[in-house]
């Protein structure tokens, strides 16, 4: 019987050994790199052979007789005489590795400053170490390192994890030496990293409270800019304190004191510039933080961030050397605003990884989840602090409801997995917003059961049980029902081993005389078990305030809910703060709707009635093509648009009209929602052309003030609203809109305005837009960031010749296939513009070329591509067998063997959709 995934968790057993050491040498040349290792370890049970991970390498001498089972990547070794349980052990190997520019994990090849020698990075997880070295490549394998790294004397930086040991060594003949000791934190092999490269780099002191202090160190090219290099280690500073300021277990208890605290060292890091002296600051600092408990606090000498430009991966922990996405790293000219709230998510979640991922580390891939879950939910609580809960919140919610990449819409895919799942092809399957959306909200809704006090205490008593070892989910569950004194495994199981989510359906009836509210629901969408959940509701009068609100836990299929002693409400409230990872049904008229979507103070339920309310107008508009935008709508838009409160508090999070509906009969139509969306947009811009015009103005001409963080932020929100009403008047295509756009892309400040611009008017019939696009062409071609932001615009476009402009770009000698950044610019982003790839036969025949292309060079950026097929059993029939024709071509010329993840994908989508497989049996067969 064939598997339907390659790895199933009865493939992660116990290991034979515990590994305790590693002595590596690694002889880095250009094309190849010569690895002698010793592996130290202690044997748990007698064992007269052991199996090394070993992919792709050159076997070159090994202390023990030894059988290379290449097909298998294992290195067989076979003693001479059976090794007693508890003897220590060392066994040597030498071997070669060679790097490519294409297979992103072990050694391979990143951007080369010109003139300079290759630039070369490692990325192991999950299974990257064995492409470097023979290993035991598991997560359970931590263990010590020390490491020496010879290579061109030319590199500026030979790097690689823990301290540095012996200092620099001249060898001669162009070499040189430098050996690392990481001692302090055991670590397991997919967070090893290697690298030699050309970089500049920047330094900046970084002070505890009590005066202990390491390095941060920031790894750039070499003709980066300066101030952009100090923001970039001015909010890494700041992340870094925050995590020991604002988390461990007395957390909210320190609260008011972590809050002087801070103030006093940003008075203190402006002092050290000045070169003042700080000896009364610092002492009122220690003062302060003497006799409290904090969150975590870094080991070792260096903590540093390593750009990198090729990568599948916005950042990876690395224990001590974070890479970073070079555009993301730090705050470029032409980085948009999405890339700057990017740049303060990944520097908190990355360090944060010091502690939880690399202290302590789930027990297999299949736990993947657990070490980012808690590190996402940490790095969403630094936003909310530096952006504003609401907006973050928001942020977080538009992400479950986007219709192609949310979270909702991949477990509503026939390739969704649980949080668990079943088995995967690919640790970097597991790479999704299952693990880090879905996840983070398991996570989320415990701490809601908990309390936030227990919630920290429960935390830190799990990284302090399990430090410098390994942690299974349950592990981590017992930790948080120690803490509650209530069994949580049961939530767990549902939530974990299960895909989709709950769908649960409200109504409300109030008894006058008794002053009762009573709730009555049900939950749907699970298969094994129902769903366990925190639920808040709250109670609106007359004027929009709250009555009450409570939190209530669902344990059951149906449950029914009560206030007591309540007036009666205006409206009730649904699913507050987005309590639930869920979608709410309940029936609402559409005066409670606007209600709710100009007086709800919980921005979720305020926007999720704004959501509804475009629902059901698209729906109207679907149903009769003929029919006009409501007036109502066109008013309340605009009204919520044009409140200042709003705008300078959420940006345009809260009026985000996706281009899509719930309604299966419409959700696949995405040609006639497209369209519809434009009729609705251009309603509004033709009956409030002048207002739109004046916010436009007043937006984009603001200027604030403040500190870096604190400024971008208020010009993000400032900018957002400038560009949505710029968008809305963009469809009127008219001659005097081309003028404000083009003017707005010839002098626009920022890169985000510069490339909304730039998309709008890519997607008008301006005469000269062709010289425009060949204009960000020139621009952004020499530009590795700008570049990489012209590429999406160009995937997103829906010009007429939208195709042609793709194409045209794909060809020229700047786009580079073997990029991870113009793999997921130009391609996977015209894989999700559906109504282009998937309902045109011109598209189709695109996208089939480019995922077998693909598939050969990357297949972590293939599995992207291919989530756009997840719900073709939804699609019309005329292209869902079309669909399924594209995906049986491309499998059969792929081996399955050698692309394992890809063939069985599509293996798993076909069988998922029997009725676009009968229609294609139907026509070809």
């Amino acid at each position: 019987m064939s598997r339907e995934f390659k790895y199933y968790p009865s493939d992660f057993g116990d290991l034979k050994v515990k590994v305790l050491h590693m002595d590596l040498d690694f002889d880095v040349f250009e094309d190849y790199t010569i690895v002698n290792s010793t592996l130290h370890f202690e044997t748990l049970e007698e064992i007269s052979e052991l199996d090394l991970n070993a992919k792709n390498l050159e076997i070159l001498d090994v202390s023990e007789d030894y059988e290379y089972l290449k097909e298998l990547d294992l290195l067989r070794l076979k003693f001479k005489q059976s090794i007693m349980a508890g003897v220590k052990y060392s066994l040597s190997t030498k071997s070669i590795c060679r790097p490519t520019s294409n297979i992103l994990e072990g050694l391979y090849f990143d951007h080369t400053p010109a003139g300079c020698p290759c630039t070369q990075i490692t990325q192991c997880q999950q299974w990257g170490f064995q492409r470097i070295v023979p290993c035991i490549d598991d997560m359970t394998a931590k263990c010590t390192y020390t490491t020496s790294i010879t290579a061109d004397s030319r590199y500026t930086n030979l790097l690689t994890n823990g301290d540095v040991s012996v200092d620099i060594e001249d060898l001669g003949e162009g070499r040189c030496k430098v050996v690392y000791e990481n001692s302090v934190t055991p670590m397991a092999t997919y967070l090893f990293f290697l690298g030699v490269g050309t970089y500049r780099t920047f330094v900046r002191e970084f002070e505890y409270p009590n005066g202990d202090s390491f390095n941060l160190e920031l790894l750039v090219p070499p003709d980066s800019d300066e101030a952009a290099a100090n923001q970039a280690l001015e909010v890494l500073h700041d992340c870094v304190m925050w995590v020991y300021l604002f988390t461990g277990k007395d957390r909210y208890r320190n609260m008011d004191t972590s809050l002087q605290i801070k103030d006093l060292i940003d008075k203190r890091e402006e002092l050290k510039k000045q070169a003042a002296d700080l000896s009364e600051i610092r002492q009122q600092i220690q003062e302060l933080a003497a006799d409290l408990h904090f969150g975590y606090k870094y080991t070792g000498t260096v903590y540093r961030e390593i750009g990198m430009q090729n990568s599948d991966f916005g950042g990876m922990e690395n224990v001590g050397n974070t890479t970073i996405t070079m555009n993301r790293i730090m705050p470029f000219k032409d980085m948009t605003d999405g890339g700057f709230e990017y740049l303060i998510a990944v520097k908190v979640h990355e360090f944060y990884h010091n502690l939880n991922g690399s202290e302590v580390t789930g027990r297999s891939p299949f736990e993947i989840w657990l070490n980012e879950a808690v590190t996402v939910f940490i790095e969403q609580e630094y936003s909310n602090f530096l952006l504003g809960q609401d907006y973050n919140r928001l942020s977080c919610v538009l992400g479950f409801l986007a219709p192609t990449t949310g979270t909702f819409a991949g477990d509503d895919s026939v390739t969704a997995m649980p949080i668990e799942p079943v088995g995967f092809n690919d640790p970097n399957e597991l790479i999704t917003g299952v693990t880090y959306v879905k996840a983070p909200e398991f996570v989320r809704m415990v701490e809601t059961r908990l309390g936030k006090e227990k919630f920290v205490e429960a935390l830190e008593l799990y990284h302090t049980r399990f430090k410098h070892s390994n942690a299974s989910r349950s592990q981590w569950v017992e930790c948080m029902s120690e803490i509650l004194g209530e069994d949580l495994s049961d939530m767990a199981e549902a939530w974990l081993k299960q895909a989709s989510y709950p769908k649960i359906s409200v109504s409300s009836t109030y008894d006058a005389e008794k002053k009762l509210l009573i709730i009555k629901g049900s939950q749907s969408g699970f298969k094994q078990s129902s769903w366990q959940f925190p639920f808040t509701i709250g109670l609106l009068n007359e004027q929009g305030e709250d009555i009450a609100e409570k939190t209530f836990w669902i344990d059951t299929e149906n449950f029914e809910l009560s206030f007591e002693d309540v007036p009666e409400p205006r409206v009730v409230s649904y699913n507050r703060n987005f309590s639930v990872f869920a979608r709410v049904h309940s029936t609402y008229t559409v005066e409670q709707l606007e209600f709710l979507a100009r007086n709800d103070n919980d921005v979720c339920s305020r926007y999720m009635a704004f959501y509804t309310l475009s629902e059901n107008l698209k729906l109207k508009l679907l149903k009769d093509e003929n029919a006009e935008v409501d007036p109502e709508y066109i008013d309340l838009y605009m009204d919520l648009l044009a409140n200042d409160d709003l705008r300078v508090e959420l940006g345009t999070v809260d009026l985000v009209n996706f281009e899509s509906v719930e309604d299966l009969d419409y959700k696949f139509k995405f040609d006639k929602l497209y369209f519809l969306n434009k009729k609705i947009r251009k309603a509004i811009a033709s009956k409030y052309t002048d207002r739109l015009r004046e916010i436009y103005l007043r937006y984009s001409t603001k200027i604030f003030g403040g500190a870096l963080v604190e400024k971008k932020a208020a010009e993000i929100k400032a900018r957002a609203v400038a560009n949505l009403a710029l968008g809305i008047l963009a469809e009127l295509d008219c001659d005097w809109v081309w003028d404000l756009i083009r003017d707005q892309y010839l002098t626009a400040g920022s890169a985000s305005g510069r490339l909304r611009a730039f998309s709008l008017y890519l997607n008008s019939t301006a005469p000269d837009k062709m010289q425009i696009l060949d204009k960000e062409y020139e621009y952004a071609k020499d530009n590795l960031v700008a570049w990489e932001t012209f590429l999406y615009a160009v995937a997103a476009n829906n010009s007429v010749d939208h195709l042609q402009i793709i194409k045209k770009i794909e060809a020229c000698e700047y786009f580079r296939i073997d990029q991870a950044n113009d793999q997921r610019g130009l391609l996977v982003a015209f894989a999700y513009n559906q109504k282009n790839s998937l309902l045109t036969k011109e598209g189709r025949e695109y996208l089939a070329e480019k995922i077998l292309q693909l598939a050969k060079i990357n297949e972590h950026s293939t599995g992207r591509l291919l989530k756009v097929f997840g719900n073709i059993d939804k699609v019309e029939l005329e292209h869902a067998s079309e669909l399924i024709k594209v995906l049986l071509d491309v499998q059969k010329h792929l081996e399955q063997a050698k692309h394992p993840s890809v063939y069985n994908t599509i293996t798993r989508i076909i069988k998922g959709s029997p009725n676009a497989m009968r229609e294609y049996e139907r026509l070809y067969l």
